[in-house]
């Protein structure tokens, strides 16, 4: 087997990303990542939602019948309805969910435009600058998610800490 040649120097490797390469080594990966993030994302908020508002409208109903145990099913209920309520709260699904879904959609679109020389990208005299242009535009899509979702779990441990110290301080 023939030995590797490195004599490839750094600056080569700048800028060598071809418009294929980047499109499908970062950005459709990036597209299927927030698609499956996006899709997991809705599925949590709307089973959250539906329990909450299933649970609202089923426990009146079921104080006010004569079943037998009907104050534990009240009770179990309303500890589902407060524990979506509280989670959603922390972790913003509505939030994370549309925020995956409009970085998708913004790179999908990206894609179109750049591919066909549309949009912004007709303004460019050279590919190389509107692929620089495509490239820097996806990255700050990433990075602006990337910066929300971090913003988001930093709120969620806040509230996290804030809530453990409120019901520590009361038991303490």
């Amino acid at each position: 087997m023939p030995a590797l040649e490195t004599t490839a120097e750094p600056t080569e490797l700048f800028g060598s990303w071809k418009p294929s390469d980047y499109i499908e080594q970062r950005a459709k990966q990036y597209q299927a990542w927030y698609d499956k993030k996006a899709v997991t994302t809705k599925a949590v908020y709307l089973r959250m939602r539906t329990a909450t508002v299933l649970g609202g409208v089923v426990v009146p109903v079921i104080v006010n019948t004569a079943l037998p145990g009907k104050d534990v099913i009240a009770s179990i209920i309303s500890l589902v309805v407060a524990a979506c309520v509280a989670l959603e709260s922390v972790y913003h699904y509505r939030e994370q969910w549309k925020n995956y879904r409009s970085t998708e959609q913004f790179l999908s679109r990206e894609q179109a435009l750049f591919l066909t020389g549309e949009g912004g990208y007709k303004e460019f005299k050279s590919p190389r600058a509107a692929f620089i242009y495509f490239v820097e535009r996806c990255e700050g899509a990433i990075e602006a998610e990337n910066a929300s979702t971090l913003n988001v779990m930093t709120l969620a441990q806040q509230e996290a800490k804030s809530t453990k110290a409120v019901h520590g301080g009361a038991n303490g």
